[in-house]
């Protein structure tokens, strides 16, 4: 697993302060930036996120629901408005960052009590602490 791949998932399992993370965010360069978002919107995907995950996940997030990441995500199909929130100005990736790791954190605890209950091979629910 890469270094960014596993602080991704560390943050998403609460294993570091989302302040943390979101300062790491901010000092990326904006190509790198973009590269994450995306990254979240495919590890939420894996973990099967869904429409019904939007409103959890911007509430978690602390983001207003009238901002454009958070209507964008609550408006399905989710892998079509995933790609959206990929595409969208730089002033709205801190709120786009936010959002995604909430809804990589629900989908990916749901994940691991339907298909990991009993233990799993993968690398990112096998963090060291």
């Amino acid at each position: 697993m890469s270094k960014r791949s596993n602080i991704l998932n560390e943050l998403s399992q609460g294993r570091r302060p989302l302040q943390e993370g979101i300062g790491w965010f901010k000092a990326l360069p904006l190509d790198e930036r973009r590269d994450v978002i995306r990254e979240l919107s495919s590890y939420a995907l894996q973990a099967r996120a869904a429409t019904e995950d939007a409103a959890e996940s911007i509430a978690r997030a602390g983001v207003k629901p009238t901002a454009t990441p958070a209507v964008l995500i609550s408006r399905g199909p989710i892998r079509e408005q995933l790609a959206k929130i990929g595409n969208l100005p730089e002033a709205e990736m801190e709120k786009s960052f936010r959002i995604l790791l909430a809804l990589l954190s629900i989908s990916d605890a749901r994940r691991r009590e339907i298909d990991c209950a009993n233990g799993c091979t993968h690398s990112w629910h096998n963090l060291r602490d």
